[in-house]
């Protein structure tokens, strides 16, 4: 046997974080000395609460002598197992031979440590959790907490207001510096530019159905010429403006849809169809000079104020701000050109038209209302306001493949709009 300590110091032997003090002399293990000493003065083994699957805690017992820790052998272990459960307890040192050579490594065990035995831990928590340790229940309540916090963390992420012109600061035809500016005018000044939503009751020769087969009809015109998107609303718009405050006759209305289409052209297009091409598109039915004739009546009618906001300003502001794809665009143009041909759609800003059409063609992708603080903040409409006109959207995308009035509908079941007019209807949004 190794003696353990000086003859005038003590010696101390962990056993689990539990100490065991030996007086001056005695040997550890050794069978005489144990029998010498009083019963009463030694603390049996059997008060150390021990559970191997404690975190991987080593039974290796330390022995602390003036700083020095020394690794008792196998016979002290074993020599201090007075009863049968503390060999159920205890993990014999041959098993521990058993144990990969890192778990071999004695861990010195802070002072304060206590091992808790699964048995001890008979109190029910909340979650009737029987026979946990208070410690690992913490634990789990404070992992708990952290994914609770990320949770909402990413929520609060994906519903934050997106700055959606950082990435076009250096960008000059962006003008990132200017845009709010520009929106809050169009804002400001698109109530100047909406018309009436029963102008047509001072008509007396027109009414709404020929406003919807003229407009049906100019959509397959500015199709067929490819001309830009700002073109085709510019036209309705000049059509819709100038007949609120211009008396026509049926016959004529076919020639106020082309003046209109002219004059949209030369505000809007790079290189303008001619005069006769409206001429020969309107199968001759009117001359080069009732074309220019009505281009002066209808620019001094409406006072040459050719610059205003129509919904394809605010479309593609919004479309920005919902973080739209090339599906999601299209969709949209589909949904806001079927309130074009509609008379009583003029009821709505061009604003809200454009904010509609995109909420709309989000709740048909997606199948679910979308509708995120990004867009709220820079449409300043809520998702309450959009549903009336979200939910008449919805009616005329189901019924746009039936009547005669089918030109937006053919145009969008084209392989370049994708295929959109297939698309499934929102009909949640008018079953709720």
């Amino acid at each position: 046997m190794k003696e353990m300590g000086g003859s005038k110091g003590q010696n101390m032997c962990l056993i689990a974080g539990r100490a065991s003090v030996f007086q001056d002399g005695l040997r550890v293990g050794g069978e005489k000395n144990v029998k010498e000493r009083d019963q009463n003065q030694r603390r049996p083994l059997i008060s150390v609460n021990v559970n191997p699957n404690i975190m991987g805690a080593t039974l290796y017992s330390n022995v602390v002598n003036k700083g020095k820790d020394v690794t008792c052998d196998k016979n002290s272990v074993l020599a201090h197992r007075p009863s049968t459960r503390l060999a159920e307890q205890v993990v014999s040192y041959k098993q521990l031979q058993h144990f990969p050579e890192e778990t071999k490594k004695p861990i010195t065990l802070a002072k304060d440590c206590t091992i808790i035995d699964a048995e001890d831990c008979d109190e029910v928590d909340d979650d009737n959790n029987v026979g946990v340790p208070m410690c690992v229940r913490h634990t789990e309540a404070f992992l708990d907490e952290i994914d609770r916090m990320d949770v909402d963390e990413m929520e609060d992420f994906e519903d934050r207001i997106i700055d959606i012109d950082g990435r076009d600061s250096q960008n000059p035809l962006a003008v990132a510096e200017y845009v709010d500016d520009i929106c809050a005018y169009y804002r400001k000044s698109e109530i100047s530019s909406c018309v009436s939503p029963d102008y047509m009751d001072n008509q007396t020769d027109i009414n709404e159905k020929m406003r919807a087969i003229l407009i049906d009809w100019l959509i397959e015109v500015h199709y067929k010429f490819e001309l830009m998107d700002e073109t085709l609303f510019l036209t309705i718009n000049i059509i819709d403006r100038f007949l609120e405050k211009q008396s026509v006759v049926r016959k004529k209305l076919q020639l106020v849809g082309i003046t209109a289409m002219l004059l949209a052209c030369k505000y809007e297009e790079v290189s303008v169809p001619i005069v006769e091409d409206f001429v020969l598109i309107s199968d001759k039915a009117y001359t080069r000079k009732e074309v220019l004739d009505m281009e002066k009546l209808m620019m001094n009618t409406l006072q040459f104020n050719m610059s205003v906001p129509t919904p394809y300003v605010f479309m593609r502001r919004f479309l920005k701000a919902a973080q739209s794809d090339k599906k999601l665009e299209i969709l949209s143009f589909f949904n806001i050109e079927l309130c074009l041909v509609e008379f009583e759609m003029l009821k709505f800003p061009p604003s809200l038209l454009a904010a509609a059409a995109i909420y709309t063609a989000q709740c048909s992708l997606y199948q679910f209302k979308e509708w995120t603080k990004t867009s709220r903040w820079h449409t300043n409409y809520s998702e309450d306001q959009l549903l009336e006109c979200s939910k008449l959207m919805v009616t005329l995308h189901q019924k746009a493949g039936k009547g005669k009035l089918t030109g937006v509908y053919r145009k969008y079941c084209t392989s370049k709009f994708g295929y959109a007019a297939k698309t499934e209807p929102a009909q949640f949004l008018l079953d709720n």
